[in-house]
């Protein structure tokens, strides 16, 4: 069992990790979507099911969780394990604004994936949407990718490990979330790297970073990941030092890069990396 965490100094009353996933249709439970909470003055995360007798999430079960939870006067950090955005290159490619909201346009209109009945997979055989007019290259990655070490590009399909389905999966629910709950919810980077006081805040989780192996003993990989992510949120804003995370100390190109390309919570300003 880890040491206890403490509540003082927290900015946030609410920790929320979630591993997702990108297989299936929005609308399928899937086993391998995982939601861990810790609230208030607890010391360790809980799993959170849906109501009723599925004990599985679904993608569109889980955003219509989180735009409800969201909107209660509670500020809640979210952690969630896919990306939020691209690469420059991809920007760049496709001859497109860098502009953070204008991309989550245009991805759902190329990638409908929170559509009924819509796979990632039938986007990318091209049997709905117009995926081939969006798509990247396995080596194109993301700064913060290149200094997080291990993390795969976004575009990297059918790889163990790989966050690319759930990327394109999930951005649609992102961007239907920041619709519906306006000012109540900040997405950082891209709305600023020092979210406003009361707040709520979702955040790239990258679980490999904040997992101790030695915690997920009855637990499988999905549901470890999730509860690692919570529990390292609550740690990180408890004793202080989550504010530092959501300002690394970036070099200005780097951090005009991030501001579009993303940033994952917790990889540190100045590991080094190859040229970007």
């Amino acid at each position: 069992m880890p040491a206890p965490i403490h509540a003082a100094g927290g900015v946030f009353s609410r920790y929320l990790g979630i591993d997702y996933s990108g297989a299936g249709s929005p609308e399928q439970r899937l086993a391998g979507i995982r939601l861990y909470q810790l609230d208030g003055d607890d010391d360790q995360p809980f799993e959170v099911f849906p109501e009723g007798r599925s004990q599985r999430w679904s993608r569109r079960a889980l955003a219509a969780w989180l735009e409800a939870r969201l909107r209660e006067p509670v500020p809640t950090v979210v952690g969630i394990d896919h990306a939020l955005s691209f690469p420059l290159r991809y920007f760049d490619v496709h001859g497109l604004a860098r502009d953070w909201p204008s991309f989550l346009d245009d991805f759902q209109c190329h990638w409908p994936t929170d559509g009924v009945g819509v796979r990632v997979e039938d986007v990318r055989r091209g049997r709905v949407g117009a995926g081939a007019a969006r798509g990247g290259e396995a080596r194109w990655r993301r700064l913060c990718e290149q200094r997080a070490g291990g993390a795969k590009s976004v575009f990297h399909f059918d790889v163990p490990g790989s966050v690319a389905k759930s990327t394109h999966a999930g951005l649609p629910w992102v961007r239907l979330l920041r619709a519906r709950l306006g000012e109540r919810l900040h997405c950082w980077p891209f709305e600023g790297w020092c979210p406003a006081p009361g707040r709520s805040v979702l955040v790239e989780a990258y679980p490999a970073l904040y997992r101790d192996d030695g915690d997920c003993i009855g637990l499988t990989l999905d549901q470890c990941d999730a509860r690692a992510v919570a529990l390292w949120l609550a740690r990180e804003d408890r004793a202080g030092r989550l504010g530092a995370w959501f300002s690394p100390p970036l070099d200005p190109v780097a951090r005009a890069c991030a501001a579009i390309e993303g940033w994952i919570l917790g990889v540190p300003a100045n590991t080094p990396s190859r040229s970007h």
